[in-house]
């Protein structure tokens, strides 16, 4: 019988997770079958997870189907109901040595279809080993997993569960393994990254982990963060951003919106200028530091005035990488309750955010190619900088390498080297 075949939906621990259910099912000699690791972040997440298991079918007709993931730990009913599906596992259980084995020994027998527990109630997180993904360029390590907030357009909560830290000496011991592995670069990732530690003895934060891993990995040439939550950023990680050069100079922000009211109705812990402090405050500490965002368009009861508020953050706080989101109703959340904004004007909004992005990547291009960089290749001909600028390449390089370049330019979307 032949391996499974995995196919991922939605972030970037989603994939990361994925890797480590690999082993899990290689190590449980699992066979001919096909996962899908869903999303549930909205409701078009969960429409096109219903496609991709249909499609998966159609190419895989006599292959035992499994579903995984958030929108399968929040809606378990809905995809048990799907012809297509066998199994329906959440996210704790799809973490789990014995789930496997219990797949690979009778997959429908014995074995329940719906293994879906109340996520909720668990209070740990391991670290998964992995020889990380992707590419031999970077690795990813989990931290951490699942949210305390509760933000009224979220359900994630609900599908990852309430926040747990993995130990800071399992997260060092991982990263150092990697290292001797040949990466060059490790990002940490997780749910609600800056939450990472308030479950530990001690209670240490975010900072402390990223000092201690740069202390204690000194020869790992880039450590990254991914998403955080800035008015969470604490005193050691701002050390970090002024004094660690190893620290890479790129945070990718959840923003989310920038008017006080709209803020407010999300349940976000932070107002518009909160976020423009950090901005202004990180860029003194490290003046090469680049942002990227998150921001929804077209939130419940979003004006014109509080849509342009948002718009105007994105020149305000000096950020770069956007991820626009149109907003769409996710049933089960409070802003689902609230009066919505007609789609054409969220479409509309959505399309100016995109446009400010893209002014904003140009200015950062024209900048950045004013100045020499250390590139790492993810391929032959491209590779990254420090602030995650993609970099097109003459020459071939090795997959993998850090690379001094001087950029001759750019085409609007990557630097040309």
């Amino acid at each position: 019988m032949s391996a499974p075949v995995f196919s991922t939906l939605g972030c970037r621990l989603n994939a990361y997770e994925t890797e480590a259910m690999k082993a899990l099912a290689g190590e449980a000699g699992l066979s001919g079958a096909v996962v899908v690791n869903t999303c549930a972040v909205t409701a078009e997440a969960v429409r096109k997870a219903r496609q991709e298991i249909r499609r998966l079918r159609r190419e895989n007709p006599g292959a035992r189907l499994i579903v995984t993931g958030c929108a399968a730990q929040t809606e378990p009913a809905t995809f048990a109901a799907m012809d297509e599906v066998d199994a329906v596992i959440g996210n704790t259980e799809k973490m789990s040595p014995d789930t496997w084995r219990g797949l690979a020994a009778d997959f429908i027998g014995d074995t329940e279809r719906v293994q879906v527990d109340d996520i909720l109630s668990v209070r740990e997180t391991a670290g998964h080993l992995i020889d990380g993904f992707g590419t031999r360029s970077r690795a990813y390590v989990q931290v951490q997993n699942g949210c305390d907030h509760r933000c009224t357009f979220c359900i994630i909560p609900y599908g990852r569960g309430n926040s747990r830290s993995v130990p800071a000496g399992v997260v060092v011991d991982q990263i150092a393994r990697l290292r001797d592995r040949g990466y060059n670069e490790v990002v940490l990732t997780g749910v609600d990254l800056t939450s990472w530690g308030a479950d530990l003895p001690g209670t240490p934060r975010l900072g402390d982990l990223v000092l201690r891993i740069l202390r204690l990995v000194p020869d790992l040439p880039r450590l990254r963060i991914s998403s955080i939550d800035s008015i969470e950023a604490d005193p050691a990680l701002m050390q970090a951003i002024a004094d660690e050069p190893r620290l890479m100079p790129h945070l990718h922000l959840s923003l989310q919106h920038g008017d006080d009211l709209i803020l407010k109705r999300m349940k976000r812990r932070h107002l518009r200028d909160d976020a423009i402090a950090f901005c202004e405050e990180a860029r003194r500490l490290r003046p090469d530091m680049t942002f990227g965002a998150d921001i929804i368009a077209g939130f419940p009861t979003e004006t014109d005035a509080a849509f342009e508020n948002a718009l105007r953050l994105v020149e305000e706080c000096g950020l770069t990488w956007l991820h626009v989101f149109p907003y769409s109703a996710r049933e089960g959340t409070p802003a689902a309750r609230m009066p919505q904004v007609d789609g054409r004007a969220i479409k509309a909004r959505a399309a100016r955010l995109r446009e400010a992005g893209r002014a904003a990547v140009a200015r950062h291009l024209e900048a950045a190619a004013a100045r020499p960089h250390r590139v790492l290749t993810e391929a032959p001909h491209m590779g990254r900088t420090e602030q995650f600028t993609e970099v097109r390449l003459d020459a071939p390089h090795p997959e993998g390498t850090i690379v001094e370049v001087v950029p001759r330019g750019h085409d609007g979307q990557a630097l040309l080297a």
